[in-house]
Order: structure tokens, then C-alpha cells, then sequence
């Protein structure tokens, strides 16, 4: 006879949803355009307290500054366990030419050319959540 089981979720703190973002490869960078959110793919890395973000996005729509998100997640179905984190903070085009070259050489991209950027996330808020089950009798 099996064990009835509920999902639950249960939030982490920031520094425990970094060290997940960190082991992770690939996000979705959420952002607003025409007052209409997009979310596009993305490749990132974290450095030295900043998420470098590498995603199919023209850098132009993307004016002074804005507040970006950063979404990452690893979910197993269907056992329904794995994490979700949410970065919020100001985003910038990443304009230093030798630190671009050293992001475009170690974050694969999906699109060259104008559609390919590299942004900089100072993260101000960092959510993070694990995702489980715990038995019921």
C-alpha cells in the first residue's frame, strides 16, 4: 500500500537561492516592452555578487537602467521536488569590450548579432523556494 503524499513549498533564504542559481546553466530573463512582459531564454553566470545574463534581446529596448528578473528552476516531474529562484534588480548592457569578450567566450548564445546580449543584474531582491513532498496519514 502506498503513502499518500502532499506537495509543499517552502522558501529558502537568499544566500541558500544564490548557491542554487549559481549551479545552475540556463534562466528565463523577464522584462517589460510596450507595457507587456517578455521572457526570453537565457545563459548566466554570477560573479562577484552580479548576474551577467546572456540573452536573445535587442540592448536598445532595454532603456536607462530598467528592473530586470531573472527566473531560474529545476523541477522533477512527476514527483513534483526540485527549486525555484527569482532574481529582481537594475540591469545594464555589459559595454567594457574585454569583459564582453571574456562573457561572449564563456556563455553560449542562442542569437548573434543584435539580438545578442549581455546584461549585468545587480540583484536586489533574490527569492528562492524548494518544491517537495511530505508524507500524510
Amino acid at each position: 500500500m502506498s503513502v499518500p503524499t502532499t506537495r509543499r513549498i517552502v522558501e529558502t533564504s537568499g544566500a541558500e537561492a544564490l548557491w542554487l542559481l549559481e549551479g545552475a546553466a540556463h534562466g528565463r530573463l523577464v522584462f517589460t516592452q510596450r507595457e507587456q512582459a517578455v521572457v526570453r531564454p537565457a545563459v548566466h553566470v554570477l560573479e562577484y555578487g552580479r548576474l551577467i545574463v546572456r540573452a536573445p534581446v535587442q540592448a536598445d529596448l532595454l532603456h536607462a537602467r530598467p528592473t530586470l528578473t531573472y527566473q531560474v528552476d529545476e523541477i522533477r516531474m512527476p514527483a513534483g521536488s526540485g527549486w525555484s529562484v527569482t532574481v529582481t534588480g537594475p540591469g545594464e548592457p555589459v559595454a567594457e569590450p574585454v569583459e564582453a569578450a571574456h562573457y561572449r567566450r564563456t556563455l553560449p548564445g542562442w542569437a548573434y548579432g543584435p539580438h545578442d546580449t549581455l546584461l549585468r543584474i545587480t540583484p536586489q531582491t533574490v527569492t528562492g523556494y524548494r518544491l517537495g513532498t511530505v508524507e500524510t496519514r
